[in-house]
């Protein structure tokens, strides 16, 4: 097998598909079956290349210092018969690019020449490229192997070249408007094709959501009264609107150092399920600095130890239902927990390199930082603290509080095993914990472990949000019961089933497509082919709808709450939760596949018109 020219790690000038711009990339792996290099760009963007299209920037800088001089000597140049995402607006600029990009790759101040001639080119801009559909699609087949995610980078860019200021260096900006993109494609004719151009600097931040600054103020102080208000309204006699606020009760019932020792004690406990070599180490997908990290992924080992320890307990006769009746002092012990991680993570994340900071925590505001979380996957050695934090206290908890509570209700109202109504509310919701465990792999490709930040958005609702609030329904039948006829009983496990079906069928069409998408299996599927060298689904489920998967949610959120009957909209909350998040969730994916993929996301948004509900939304 002849060696390679280019190493991982190598920074190198990467030719941008279907143009003659090179961009500085580097190299994080080679497929010897296809014979492509995977590279990224500084912007996040990551493509396949051949070896024929890839410089080293020692021949790059040579090209375009002699390509810059036979241009000085010839009339005019040949024109590409390729859109280029970026041509400048006058033949003089065209010399004037390849010499400010020779001079920033060299790193070295431009002469007093190449300074007359760049004070004639203020400003590039860059449209998005536009491929005819041939081109596109070969250049599209040869990257379909690569994983498709909902986040998305810029999809164009505006250059602006201040010789006195960046001494020929460029900034590349994300294009405010398609105005812009329009005006540079109606004047293409009278423009020449720069033959180079410098790499994008990858941005420092995205733009701020939730509200932005005091958006995250706002939340970091209201979600922990919110939480507090479900704890104490769910457990009065009437939990209906009509009594709120409910009473506050004394300081010291917030706290009980048993209950801070029992929290501490469960995520010791789980921390060392984790660390246990059983199970799988699944990598996680490739990071702006060119690793993958591996993942212990053995949590529904987890689980099925923790529940083994449970029963034996019970079996002991360890009295569970002492979790209902210290249920807010749990709670405080796991936000007091939980706000300590959160300080802790920031800290931590003042050392963490460029590569190691998440793009949406990294605003340079103390508090929209510590909100959203500045260290992409904060680590001690090989122990990952967000991805434990998704899936282990929290979630396994969830179940453990739910078992504590149908023993409280079978306390508090005398009976012999607990109510239909709480069966099925503990049975589907362990059914989802469970689920997830099992396919846990799944996690790794997500938002919130590719590219939220850990900081106290999800190390609040890892800890605390999940487990206190997600049991609102078993906690409320504790002293609302709601009996249940075997037709109603019968439809709703139907309901429940007809939801999970859709929710793991359309997650196991997308893990499996973005694993392999040149899988036999999946080439019925049809796909919209777009310029970063991934696909998007247009059949199937997700042909559908754009978000089968929350649909199937939002269905069984609905089977969640119907044990609870109608009689208060308390034991609802988590439906209406969920409508809000998911609509939420689906804004942000719009506007981050859009920006990623351009025209090929409209083209995607005309063919599945619908967002979540078929014909509603």
């Amino acid at each position: 097998m002849p060696s390679l020219k280019y190493h991982i790690g190598d920074k190198v000038m990467g030719r941008w598909p279907g143009s003659s711009l090179y961009y500085e990339v580097k190299v994080l792996g080679f497929d010897a079956k296809s014979r492509l290099y995977t590279v990224i760009y500084k912007d996040g963007t990551e493509l396949e290349l051949k070896e024929q299209d890839i410089m080293s920037l020692t021949g790059f800088q040579v090209r375009t210092r002699s390509r810059s001089r036979s241009n000085s000597r010839s009339p005019g140049r040949r024109r590409s018969r390729s859109r280029s995402p970026a041509r400048t607006t006058r033949r003089s600029s065209s010399r004037t690019a390849a010499a400010a990009a020779s001079a920033a790759t060299a790193e070295s101040t431009p002469s007093s020449r190449g300074d007359a001639k760049l004070k004639q080119a203020a400003e590039v801009k860059l449209s998005p490229m536009q491929q005819d559909k041939a081109t596109e699609n070969n250049s599209n087949n040869k990257h379909q192997r690569k994983e498709e995610n909902n986040t998305a980078s810029k999809s164009g860019a505006k250059v602006e070249a201040d010789p006195e200021k960046n001494q020929g260096r460029y900034n590349l900006r994300r294009r405010k408007d398609d105005g812009d993109a329009k005006a540079a494609e109606a004047k293409s004719e009278e423009e020449e094709e720069v033959s180079a151009a410098p790499a994008a600097a990858a941005p420092a931040s995205t733009p701020l959501d939730f509200g932005g600054k005091m958006g995250a103020l706002f939340w970091t102080l209201f979600l922990p009264a919110w939480v507090l208000f479900l704890v104490l309204q769910v457990n009065q006699k009437d939990p209906s609107l009509a009594n709120f606020p409910p009473a506050l009760p004394p300081l010291e019932a917030f706290w009980d150092p048993q209950a801070l020792g029992f929290v501490v004690l469960w995520i010791v406990f789980q921390a060392l399920l984790y660390v246990l070599p059983v199970g799988k180490l699944s990598e996680g997908v490739l990071l702006r600095s060119g690793k993958r990290l591996k993942y212990r992924t053995n949590g529904f080992f987890a689980i099925v130890l923790s529940a083994a320890v449970a029963a034996a307990a019970v079996y002991q006769g360890v009295d569970l239902t002492y979790i209902h009746s210290h249920f807010l002092q749990l709670t405080t012990a796991s936000f007091l927990i939980s706000t300590l991680l959160s300080v802790y993570l920031y800290v931590r994340s003042r050392s963490a390199g460029p590569d190691e900071r998440a793009l949406g925590g990294n605003s340079g505001n103390l508090i929209y930082d510590f909100f959203k979380g500045r260290e992409l996957n904060p680590r001690i050695k090989e122990f990952d603290l967000k991805f434990f934090c998704e899936m282990r206290p929290g979630l396994i908890g969830w179940c453990l509080i739910n078992l504590a509570l149908a023993l409280a209700e079978m306390k508090q109202q005398n009976l012999d095993m607990p109510s239909y109504s709480m069966i099925l509310v503990n049975v589907f919701q362990l059914l989802y914990v469970v689920d997830g465990l099992w396919n846990e792999e799944a996690i790794l490709t997500t938002m919130d472990l590719m590219h939220d930040g850990f900081g106290y958005m999800l190390a609040f609702g890892d800890l605390v949000w999940v487990p206190f609030t997600y049991t609102l329904q078993a906690n409320y039948l504790v002293s609302h019961p709601n009996p249940l006829s075997l037709p109603v009983l019968a439809a709703i496990v139907v309901l429940k089933l007809v939801g999970f079906y859709i929710f793991r069928k359309s997650n196991s069409e997308k893990n499996a497509f973005r694993r392999n998408p040149s899988d036999p299996k999946l080439s019925h599927l049809k796909r919209i082919p777009t310029a970063t060298g991934k696909s998007l689904l247009v059949s199937g489920w997700w042909g559908v709808v754009r978000h089968p998967n929350y649909l199937g949610d939002l269905i069984m959120a609905l089977a969640w709450s119907l044990p609870c009957g109608f009689s208060h909209l308390l034991p609802w909350y988590y439906m209406i939760y969920f409508i809000i998040l998911l609509v939420h969730r689906d804004s942000r994916d719009m506007n981050e596949c859009r920006r990623k993929y351009g025209s090929a996301w409209d083209e995607y948004c005309r063919t599945v018109r619908y967002r979540i509900i078929p014909r509603v939304y």
